[in-house]
């Protein structure tokens, strides 16, 4: 090949990835304007929402993830569009389904749609290769969207955390009684209510479970279950939060117990459990860092 033929075939790559980075921004913008009612009420709920107070870190987090992961893939082989069909389906699709949901304000459900619609964009536009690269970001994303149901579980998980706590105090010899969510102390009677069900630790904590196993190398059933982990671990300080709690505000007083401490005992705790990840991580044989994360 000569050089004038070879300076010709380059000039050609240049146009095609310029013109596919033109199309890109292009669906990038159509695709905002069409999903903005919807980003605005995730941004609500997260801002409204103690139980999704985390989901505002969901977005940057999985874009950054998005961005490692391609900028240190270093084979990138040209775009397989003869397969690309598979895309503009999950994208017709989802388009259908996020207009259905936003009429019907089924806003939850349109924001799973919203991610159905990126996964299309990303299969159309780069193809199978790049999408499967941006698998766990894309699927780390539905962590982001507020559920309805979440908020019904908070008083069943009360009274379980009021009888747990409660059975565990009176274990280690404080005088209580405990009815329903109904506790009395010697000096106080108190309501586990809704704030101390653990839901909101759950959740934060099932998202950081989640990244920390992807960014491990390990075995899959030993990061499958350090994210399931996430749910005992937070119940089980949830249980020792509030059990402390009943401590303090017996001898203490209620005052000192639901004014400094319940404020600041959820975080202290939280940051326990964080570090109990490390060895639980050990014991399932997720021990090494992944490069290509950070």
């Amino acid at each position: 090949m000569s050089d004038e033929d070879l300076n010709e075939e380059l000039i050609g790559v240049d146009g095609r990835n310029g013109f596919g980075w033109i199309i890109a921004v292009v669906a990038l913008l159509i695709f905002l304007a069409l999903t903005m009612s919807t980003w605005r009420w995730l941004w609500g709920e997260w801002m409204g929402n103690s139980y999704y107070s985390h989901g505002i870190l969901i977005l940057p987090v999985a874009l950054y993830l998005g961005w490692r992961r391609l900028a240190n893939d270093h084979q990138r082989p040209p775009v397989d569009e003869s397969g690309q069909v598979g895309g503009l389906v999950i994208l017709v699709i989802s388009m259908a389904l996020y207009i259905y949901f936003l009429r019907d304000r089924a806003m939850y459900l349109a924001a799973f749609a919203i991610i159905g619609l990126l996964i299309g964009l990303i299969w159309t536009l780069a193809g199978r290769r790049v999408l499967g690269k941006l698998a766990f970001p894309l699927a780390f994303l539905l962590l982001m969207v507020p559920l309805p149901f979440i908020e019904r579980t908070t008083l069943p998980l009360a009274l379980f955390t009021g009888v747990c706590s409660g059975g565990l105090v009176q274990l280690l010899g404080l005088d209580i009684t405990i009815v329903g969510n109904a506790v009395s102390l010697p000096n106080a009677e108190l309501v586990i209510g809704a704030q101390c069900s653990g839901i909101n630790s759950i959740m934060a904590l099932l998202a950081l479970n989640a990244l920390v196993a992807y960014a491990l190398i390990g075995p899959l059933w030993g990061r499958v279950a350090l994210v399931l982990l996430a749910v005992p671990l937070a119940m089980l300080g949830n249980i020792i939060r509030v059990a402390t709690l009943l401590y303090v505000g017996r001898y203490f007083g209620v005052e000192a117990a639901f004014s400094f401490y319940h404020d600041y005992s959820g975080i202290v705790v939280f940051v326990l459990v964080m570090i109990l990840l490390i060895p639980l991580a050990w014991l399932l044989h997720c021990r090494r860092l992944r490069l290509d994360v950070f």
